[in-house]
């Protein structure tokens, strides 16, 4: 059987376009090698390991352009606390990794787990760990904790609340162990050596968090109960009993 000339070229055409295609994958590969990483938005998770979670060590995950392409405002569901990701080429071999995190308010511990749930009240990730600067909540519900599902509780203007008190602590740079919510609608808010009575959660919740920075460095090395429950901004009075 005689392949005619036809046959020829078109086989020269393909090894033509095979050779270009392999000249640009190859010039991609080695002039979009990434050698600086900035990770931007990360709290939960060190620089460093925001940037293992990307450049893995798979085909091609040290190329800038195909990162950009793979990470193109990506959802996350095997990285807990990580909502989005995505990759910025800044130069061939510069990217930046942007970070939205899940907006988490605290969390709930049963069974050893550390059930997290955002601003809304809804578990959005189950982990045997703590997180680092996310306070544990107690006196809510703790049966039927589903992750996806809402806590259930009576009254569900309870999560603006916490949300309050979480935002407002992390502005003053506070950091709580426990935030505890009684029957009677009182809060406590536990850290490593005081304990502070907020009383009701009422329009001066805000103004109460806000002196604690103060006032808890003029306690320190103490160890007792602060009782803020009528505290007034203006006089600045507060009562302390130490253990």
């Amino acid at each position: 059987m005689r392949l005619g000339k036809g046959f020829f070229i078109k086989l020269i055409i393909v090894f033509v376009l095979l050779g270009i295609a392999g000249g640009v994958i190859y010039f991609i590969r080695e002039n979009y090698r990434v050698e600086n990483v900035y990770v931007n938005g990360n709290v939960h998770y060190t620089q460093e390991e925001v940037k293992n979670f990307v450049l893995d060590g798979s085909f091609l995950s040290d190329n800038s352009l195909y990162l950009s392409v793979k990470y193109k405002d990506k959802e996350i569901t095997d990285i807990p606390f990580v909502d989005v990701l995505s990759v910025d080429v800044l130069s061939p071999d510069t990217i930046r990794i942007n970070v939205i995190e899940k907006s988490i308010a605290g969390y709930i511990l049963s069974m050893d787990s550390c059930m997290y749930f955002d601003k809304d009240g809804y578990i959005v990730e189950s982990s045997d760990e703590k997180a680092g600067g996310i306070p544990r909540v107690t006196g809510l519900p703790t049966e039927h904790l589903v992750l996806g599902e809402r806590l259930d509780v009576d009254d569900y203007t309870i999560f603006d609340r916490i949300n309050t008190i979480t935002k407002t602590l992390d502005k003053d740079g506070l950091k709580a162990d426990n935030i505890y919510f009684r029957p009677n609608g009182d809060v406590t808010i536990y850290f490593a050596r005081v304990k502070v009575n907020l009383g009701e959660l009422d329009e001066y919740l805000e103004d109460k968090i806000s002196a604690l920075p103060e006032i808890l460095e003029s306690l320190s090395g103490l160890k007792g109960t602060l009782y803020m429950e009528d505290y007034d901004e203006n006089e600045g009075k507060y009562i302390f009993k130490e253990e």
